[in-house]
């Protein structure tokens, strides 16, 4: 495989800047393009604000890369695959550096960014037999073959999560389906649609979403639009440099980072509300990457940040250490109180959380399992 030493990055074919590494090799640089930064949006307002000049990586949480190029890379499941894939044809991933990962991902990632040069990995065949995707995942997870990894990782998307997954368009448009795990109980595709039901009852955003040959959960993307342009979105890990490994969040610093990011009052209850969600109904799952935004024109034409529709719903009792991956005002226990403090610490008042707080408790139905 080619060492890549410097990559143009894309915005829907458009040339953000240009990305590269230091001259040791162990950091990443990028320069925002000189069109880009009179016609274009900071694509990481914390991490690269719109502006000219060389920006350097840390070396650390994500090895000397960007958290908005992070978030444009497979993990769990999709690294897993990668990692097997690229072993069959003789090649060490431990080996390889952010940008070789990249410029594999090129044109083929979630969101809006894309990657060239390209590095091409042989070609396999894409499939709507679903069935036999969860029965090819389940046999590379239990390290019972690793010829399909390949296969499994090019219907994947190189979409993220622990979870086996593929992306797929029919008619209705684009899709992210997702299969169980070896740990995942036989009717996790039945539960996750459930949740999303609740969700949605609780007033949450959450994607159009179906269950396909009545098991698998199915729910549309929301980094494409109906003709197909790309959105460009962003993680709450990557724009805040937290890696995924690292459960340091509070909500207090999502509802922060949504209210600074959108400057929409209904952004922020809308991320006050999934914090209720994912407490009353023991989504424990609730780490940094499980929270994104996008960014589109609005109708000014004016380059806007969103609170992006919510996802991974759904019932997670394990989560770190038996605790959620994201605190209430420094407790995984939170009273009441705590929600509360939460909210008003970001102007919301304390009637209106204790409004959305009992709005999302009378709608949790059968899925209601803490009460604090």
């Amino acid at each position: 495989m080619k060492r890549i030493d410097r990559l143009n990055v894309k915005y829907n074919g458009i040339n953000v800047g240009t990305l590269s590494l230091t001259p040791d090799n162990k950091l990443c640089a990028f320069e925002y393009d000189r069109a880009w930064l009179t016609e274009g949006f900071s694509i990481s307002p914390l991490e690269l604000p719109l502006k000219a000049g060389l920006f350097i990586a840390k070396a650390e949480p994500f090895y000397g890369n960007f958290g908005i190029f992070e978030d444009s890379l497979p993990d769990g499941y999709g690294r897993y695959l990668l990692h097997k894939a690229l072993f069959k044809e003789g090649i060490d991933d431990r080996n390889l550096t952010s940008l070789d990962r990249l410029s594999i991902v090129g044109n083929s990632g979630m969101g809006a960014l894309a990657y060239e040069p390209v590095t091409t990995l042989p070609k396999k065949n894409e499939t709507l037999d679903f069935d036999l995707l969860q029965e090819k995942a389940l046999e590379v997870l239990k390290e019972q073959q690793d010829t399909d990894a390949g296969f499994l990782l090019y219907n994947s998307g190189n979409s993220g999560g622990c979870r086996p997954k593929a992306i797929f368009t029919d008619a209705e448009g684009h899709w992210l389906v997702k299969f169980r795990h070896t740990y995942d109980p036989q009717d996790m595709g039945l539960q996750e649609y459930h949740y999303n039901e609740v969700a949605r009852r609780c007033g949450i955003n959450v994607p159009d979403f179906k269950l396909t040959n009545g098991k698998y959960f199915t729910t549309r993307r929301f980094d494409l639009t109906d003709s197909d342009e790309r959105i460009h979105m962003a993680t709450a890990g990557g724009l805040l440099g937290i890696s995924l490994s690292t459960p340091v969040l509070d909500y207090s610093n999502l509802i922060a980072l949504t209210g600074y990011l959108t400057q929409r009052p209904a952004d922020v209850e809308e991320m006050y509300r999934r914090m209720v969600f994912n407490y009353l109904t023991d989504n424990k799952d609730d780490h940094c990457k499980n929270f994104s935004y996008t960014v589109q024109k609005n109708e000014r034409g004016k380059w806007q940040w969103r609170l992006a529709p919510a996802y991974d719903l759904t019932l997670c009792t394990e989560g770190y250490n038996g605790q959620h991956a994201t605190s209430v005002n420094g407790s995984g226990r939170p009273t009441l109180q705590d929600f509360i403090y939460v909210g008003t610490r970001i102007k919301m008042s304390e009637n209106r959380c204790r409004e959305i707080f009992q709005e999302v408790h009378d709608n949790c139905g059968d899925i209601l399992r803490y009460r604090p």
